[in-house]
């Protein structure tokens, strides 16, 4: 009992970890640029497919394509915001989720053009596949794998926003542009930076999570209400918050479906509701 017990822990972390590293993007772009980006699920599910294209058609070994992954997702990321997002920073809310919303029906229609409606299947490599057996626990490598990768970003991040002069600059961009601009903080390259390094990171999330979680045109659609609670309740703007939230919600989900599956998705929404009924703000939200 205690080893099913931590396996669903274990299980449930990995699924978290997998959240945080697609939503941890959205967080940056509704929270620092006041964004709200209902695409960007897309970009994850560009970086799966940019994933599947390298290996299959260009021989690539999986962990190769992660770093051109995001490479790639990112300089899209950031060719939209200087073309298309830059003109509606300062649009009401609504005309920003029309605009994202369009562009996700654009994307599905085209991923379903391109490849197809089936699922896309990944290999692998050999030590990631199979099972570990610490203690009689049952643990998957390749979600040990991906924790260990979600826990390195996750430092990685902090320390860049915390400590450096770049996240410095992010946090006056985002507090006063004006004043930052004034100051001969160069703004739209800030952001821009910024759009890309999140965009970069869902690519890579897509990538990751193709054996976790599918990967078909309806991603995006399928994943993007995990992607919005990731960042309610922990907070836009932070990255602890959405990271503790991944993890709560990753945890519950799967515990759910491993014992009680007839509730569904009950037990998510149900821990929504009771979150945000005492942190209105989310876990670490920032303060208007």
């Amino acid at each position: 009992m205690a080893a099913s017990v931590l396996g669903v822990l274990f299980d449930g972390v990995a699924y978290g970890s997998l959240l945080f590293l697609i939503s941890v993007g959205l967080s940056v772009t509704m929270g620092l640029m006041n964004f709200v980006n209902l695409a960007h699920g897309a970009f994850a599910m560009a970086g799966g497919y940019l994933c599947v294209a390298l290996m299959q058609r260009a021989g690539m070994p999986f962990l190769a394509t992660l770093p051109l992954v995001f490479l790639a997702i990112a300089l899209v990321g950031a060719a939209l915001e200087r073309t298309l997002y830059r003109r509606l920073y300062d649009a009401s809310h609504l005309d920003q989720v029309l605009f994202s919303i369009g562009l996700t029906f654009m994307a599905v229609a085209a991923a379903t053009y391109v490849w197809g409606p089936n699922q896309q299947p990944v290999r692998l490599p050999g030590f990631l596949r199979g099972q570990i057996h610490p203690g009689g626990v049952d643990l998957g490598a390749y979600r040990l794998f991906l924790i260990g990768l979600v826990a390195a970003t996750t430092l990685a991040l902090h320390l860049l926003m915390a400590k450096t002069r770049f996240g410095a600059r992010v946090r006056a961009s985002v507090d006063n542009r004006a004043a930052a601009a004034g100051l001969g903080i160069p703004v739209d390259r800030i952001f821009v930076l910024t759009f890309a390094l999140g965009t970069g990171l869902a690519g890579v999330g897509g990538a990751v999570g193709i054996d976790v979680l599918g990967l078909d045109p309806t991603f995006p659609i399928k994943y993007m209400v995990y992607f919005l609670l990731v960042v309610a309740i922990g907070g836009a703007g932070s990255i602890k918050g959405p990271a503790l939230a991944a993890l709560l919600l990753g945890v519950f989900d799967v515990a759910g479906k491993y014992y009680v599956p007839e509730a569904g998705a009950f037990i998510i929404y149900g821990l929504m509701l009771t979150l945000l009924a005492f942190f209105p703000r989310g876990l670490y939200g920032r303060k208007a």
